[in-house]
């Protein structure tokens, strides 16, 4: 019987993702709007990239913080998007193995913590420029940008190793199903039927050690920052310094606003719908919302691709005028 059972808790080697349940004909207006979401997100993730490395203009700490930052989201819904556009052309669920379910999970949390990480160097670049610009060059040279930003990426690959080696011990039993649109730590414990006691209160410990160090820095810098701009006597000026801020903090509270609701909430089944509602916020529209608050609210950017547009009309123009010659 013991052995009987062991086969079974070792034979299941694929999930059912749920999704967002039985959503009836609405599959196909989803589908739309995530791959909308997915495209724009993507290509204006990857225009900043483009923009931040061909612009020498743009070329401070703010804007390769900016550029990791982009790089980042690009692969953050890329390792979500796809995967739920194939769910949502098949009516909203779908299977996926366990090694893809454990990869998935694994560059998500990756990614998550990277992030915390990341928003941290760059609450601590605005602190910096608004609160000590006289110091700014020597605090912010280019060896400290690149050791804060290779530090967001190491401390986040290494907490996320050490909770897929736990998972990766873990058998999974019953049915398999997954009542989530992505792989997430609590719905795949939930298909376990190993004792999950000590890998939660580890990953618990390694969760508050990724968010709660770079959330208090993010807060702390921000309460330096915002009681530097109410001191600066005219209001241009507060208004410009408080600008070169503003589109971080929009960003910073999406993504950790989001992320304290769906994992302070209590996990009952009453919820659960409302958690992946939440869960869209930082999965799929914060990467969204990185380029539109940078492109739209930043001057410098803007600036950066109307000179791009404009060398590429010249080009095409010259390209135009050449084949024209030709024929004539």
């Amino acid at each position: 019987m013991v052995e009987k059972e062991q086969e079974n808790q070792t034979a299941l080697t694929e999930f059912l993702l749920l999704g967002f349940g039985d959503i009836g004909n609405l599959w196909l207006l989803l589908f739309f709007l995530f791959l909308l979401i997915y495209i724009v997100t993507t290509i204006g993730n990857i225009l900043i990239i483009v923009l931040v490395v061909v612009d020498r203009h743009l070329h401070t700490p703010m804007y390769f913080f900016l550029g990791n930052l982009s790089c980042l989201e690009t692969c953050y819904s890329s390792n979500i998007l796809p995967l739920m556009l194939v769910n949502l052309l098949n009516g909203g669920q779908g299977t996926i193995s366990v090694t893809t379910c454990m990869t998935q999970y694994y560059f998500f949390g990756f990614l998550a913590a990277s992030e915390c990480y990341l928003l941290a160097a760059m609450s601590y670049d605005r602190y910096v420029a608004i609160c000590k610009p006289l110091l700014y060059s020597a605090l912010m040279s280019h060896r400290v940008c690149f050791q804060l930003v290779a530090g967001s990426w190491i401390c986040g690959s290494l907490a996320i190793n050490i909770t897929i080696y736990l998972m990766s011990q873990l058998q999974f039993c019953d049915s398999g199903k997954i009542n989530h649109f992505f792989c997430d730590f609590n719905p795949i414990l939930k298909v376990s039927c190993s004792d999950t006691h000590m890998i939660k209160l580890l990953t618990t410990f390694l969760a508050a050690v990724c968010s709660l160090p770079p959330f208090l820095l993010t807060l702390a810098s921000y309460v330096y920052i915002i009681s530097t701009i109410m001191s600066i006597p005219s209001i241009s000026g507060r208004q410009k310094a408080f600008s070169t801020c503003s589109s971080h903090l929009i960003v910073v509270s999406t993504f950790y606003g989001t992320i304290m609701i769906v994992y302070m909430l209590p996990k009952t089944d009453a919820l659960r719908d409302l958690n992946k509602i939440f869960s869209l916020f930082y999965t799929v529209l914060t990467p969204l919302f990185n380029p539109l608050i940078y492109s739209l609210r930043n001057r410098e950017v803007k600036e950066a691709l109307k000179k791009v547009v404009v060398k590429l009309c010249a080009f095409e123009c010259m390209q135009g005028c050449m084949l024209i010659h030709f024929f004539i």
